[in-house]
């Protein structure tokens, strides 16, 4: 079998994509920062190295020395909103690190290069369900480098002939999750409030819908991506189809944990008359500060991924990097984020 490198193979995402790589045989090298990810998630049959993507030495270095045969490419920050205000370390890291790791796969003859991008390349698109054909409009600097480092990857294709897969997997939820930030995946954010024994906290009336995505459904199906030939070269929506309302989806889990939990309703603003007030509103991060509470009884909280919950309650290292000043309605989006 191959040497494979795996970018971000201690966060959430590659480490179990790394675990599937070893399940088939693959010898797996580890190229992480830690700045999301730990080294208790590293598979113990895969070496680690730690260091950054953008650190354009070191990846040369490590590609010439290991002569990898595909890369699967997950490493990134992923922070849609907060990428307003963060442009240049958004670009760096999930851009130009992205870049320095295609040129390298191509320098060294890799065979095929996965990449991890995300459904925010299609922005807030009026045609659901998204589809691969659905055009890409993003709307944040993240989608942006998304976007970029897809058609980047298709320009080398075509120009110097490195294979590729791109996968846009939705709302991924699973064991490993960091659950530590507020501003994901609204499975973590629940688990985080009921850890914390806080009420459940939802945006709106709880009617917006969601597909939710167990990373171990498909994490053996991007490992498997490098032996089908005929994947090469193309984008694949990657989840799951069935949606649940954010209100109905404790009752669709499945093994109880919690019971009788209280959710908070905040209403959400109406109207966009400014630029932040649109990113506000449509990023989904904040609401107005005057907030209804609404008791509610479920039966039960089932939770796939409860037995994993003391190893999901550590927080993210804060990001301590701001460009932009913050306007004043992004006060408690960035309460948390320290500043140089």
């Amino acid at each position: 079998m191959g040497s494979i490198l795996v970018t971000g193979g201690a966060g959430f995402m590659g480490s179990h994509v790394a675990e599937e790589l070893i399940k088939r045989g693959h010898r797996v090298t580890i190229l992480d920062d830690l700045s999301g990810g730990f080294v208790d998630n590293v598979p113990p049959q895969a070496q680690l190295v730690i260091g950054s993507i953008t650190d354009r030495d070191l990846v040369e270095q490590l590609f010439d020395s290991q002569r990898f045969d595909h890369v699967y490419h997950l490493a990134a920050y992923a922070a849609e909103g907060l990428s307003h205000f963060i442009r240049h370390f958004n670009y760096m890291n999930n851009l130009i690190g992205s870049v320095n790791l295609i040129n390298a796969s191509v320098n060294t003859g890799v065979k095929c290069f996965v990449f991890t991008s995300s459904i925010a390349v299609y922005g807030s698109s009026p045609d659901l369900p998204m589809r691969e054909e659905t055009p890409a409009h993003p709307e944040d600097p993240y989608g942006i480098a998304k976007l970029a480092v897809e058609q980047d990857l298709a320009s080398c294709h075509q120009m110097f002939g490195l294979n590729y897969v791109i996968f846009r997997p939705h709302n991924v939820y699973g064991e490993r999750q960091n659950i530590g930030d507020r501003y994901r995946n609204v499975v973590g954010i629940f688990m985080n409030q009921i850890l914390q024994d806080q009420p459940m906290t939802i945006f709106g009336d709880g009617q917006q819908t969601r597909a939710f995505t167990y990373i171990r459904d498909i994490a053996p199906i991007m490992a498997d991506a490098i032996e089908i030939p005929e994947a090469w070269n193309e984008v694949f929506n990657l989840g799951a189809d069935q949606p649940y309302t954010v209100r109905e989806l404790p009752s669709a889990w499945r093994k109880p944990w919690v019971s009788n939990r209280r959710f908070v309703f905040c209403r959400l603003e109406t109207k966009c008359s400014t630029p932040t007030q649109r990113m506000i509103k449509c990023g989904g991060c904040l609401a107005s500060d005057q907030c209804t509470a609404w008791t509610k009884v479920w039966p039960r909280w089932p939770l796939g991924c409860a037995s994993t919950a003391r190893d999901e309650a550590r927080n993210s290292g804060r990001l301590r990097l701001r460009e932009i000043s913050r306007p004043s309605g992004w006060s408690r989006f960035l309460e948390n984020v320290s500043s140089d």
